[in-house]
């Protein structure tokens, strides 16, 4: 995603991600792909179908071709079923987890909050949001940004709080439970047909 400076309403669109700060993408717009001729059915090819599962994933999460492919090693390397993997270590990126603990709208806006050095992973700085949180790891916030993360946190809605993280408004606290199961994620995703592509 690094690289991409083209329009990124478009890029979505082609491939069915809903990016939540644009209001028009989660109302009025035209949830087709984008161009003169985004509406027409086309039969897509099995190739096709990997394909736009896989990019889909990738850009919900806003990761790199070569970062995906890399998760997708170690999810194979790993024992278990490496769809559940996959995604489990996509779900445990330090700006994902901002972003289902409710501290931004977008996956965008929780990766600026950890770039801009807000974030501390059991104590120490961490401003890498692909870190990968660990089950126990204790998230705070450094000292001088603790008001800005108090009124942000105040915003949170508990009610749709992840089961598989503990947030204490009051201590400034996220802790990560566990990883979570795949019951408790996206039921859109299939990831098998990623599994799929990259098994050609």
């Amino acid at each position: 995603m690094s690289k991409y400076t083209g329009p990124t309403n478009k890029l979505f669109r082609n491939y069915g991600v809903k990016e939540l700060s644009n209001r028009k993408l989660t109302s009025s717009m035209r949830q087709t792909a984008s161009g003169q001729h985004g509406a027409v059915r086309k039969k897509l090819s099995e190739y096709a179908i990997h394909l736009n599962e896989k990019q889909k994933i990738r850009l919900t999460y806003l990761v790199s071709e070569k970062q995906f492919a890399k998760y997708y090693k170690e999810a194979a390397r790993r024992k278990g079923v490496t769809g559940t993997i996959l995604l489990q270590i996509l779900e445990s990126r330090l700006d994902n987890v901002l972003f289902k603990a409710g501290l931004g709208i977008t996956r965008r806006q929780t990766r600026q909050i950890v770039n801009h050095g807000h974030v501390l992973v059991n104590g120490k700085k961490v401003d890498i949001p692909s870190y990968l949180v660990k089950a126990g790891d204790v998230i705070t916030f450094k000292a001088n940004s603790a008001s800005f993360m108090k009124s942000v946190m105040e915003m949170i809605d508990m009610a749709c709080a992840p089961a598989w993280m503990t947030i204490d408004k009051d201590a400034l606290k996220i802790t990560f439970d566990r990883v979570p199961e795949r019951e408790e994620l996206d039921l859109d995703i299939k990831e098998q047909l990623v599994i799929e592509y990259y098994s050609k």
